[in-house]
């Protein structure tokens, strides 16, 4: 099969509002799935909210201390928020392959290609979505999520990666309904690395990321 042509890569800069990025993702997947926009690798930062995906249990949100937006992705509660990369994922899977479970095993491991460019060893864990590593007192820690929704085999949301937040943050919900388990971050971990260089990371290990996506017959 022929390959296919990159996505396009955009950056926005400052902090983009939850509600904004929505609605244009919504517009893009539609236009993916029309054949009227090209796929897209959409890399941005939020202001301070938590998002609530379908399986989010009202349990877990501890403290709204932020604003609370329905998402639609899968998954449960999470936090976004300045020092957080976030990638919005856009890709035609009936072009790249419709098997769900695989574009989100080869999105994990896009992330974790990232992360040892950048020094950490990150890994996945068994029965649970998202990036692991080890912090720096040695427990396992969540230093990424991932969650997304697949509408008209057009990818929406994709994943966080979190470069310097305030961690505290992330004590107003139980993160993506794992409470027994830290996070973390680049910067916690001695990693001073910038947004620039964590997207640079994120754009040399891309081609590999979607070589994986790419359909066997």
């Amino acid at each position: 099969m022929p390959r296919l042509p990159p996505p396009d890569w955009t950056i926005s800069p400052g902090l983009t509002d939850y509600d904004t990025a929505l609605a244009d993702m919504e517009a893009r997947a539609a236009a993916i799935h029309a054949g009227a926009a090209g796929e897209r690798i959409w890399l941005i930062e939020h202001p301070p909210l938590y998002t609530a995906g379908t399986s989010a249990d009202p349990a877990e949100l501890l403290n709204p201390q932020f604003p609370v937006y329905d998402a639609g992705r899968g998954g449960r509660y999470t936090y976004h928020g300045p020092g957080q990369r976030v990638g919005y994922v856009q890709l035609d899977l009936t072009r790249r392959g419709r098997d769900v479970r695989a574009y989100v095993a080869a999105l994990e491991g896009w992330v974790i290609d990232a992360l040892a460019l950048l020094g950490v060893e990150a890994r996945r864990a068994e029965g649970r979505i998202g990036i692991w590593t080890d912090d720096a007192q040695g427990r396992e820690a969540k230093i990424g999520a991932i969650g997304v929704r697949v509408k008209r085999w057009a990818t929406m949301h994709g994943f966080s990666l979190n470069v310097a937040p305030d961690l505290a943050h992330f004590g107003g919900i139980v993160p993506c309904g794992i409470a027994e388990f830290p996070v973390t971050s680049l910067a916690a971990l001695g990693k001073a690395a910038s947004f620039a260089e964590v997207d640079a990371a994120l754009a040399r290990t891309l081609a590999a990321f979607l070589d994986k996506l790419r359909p066997t017959d």
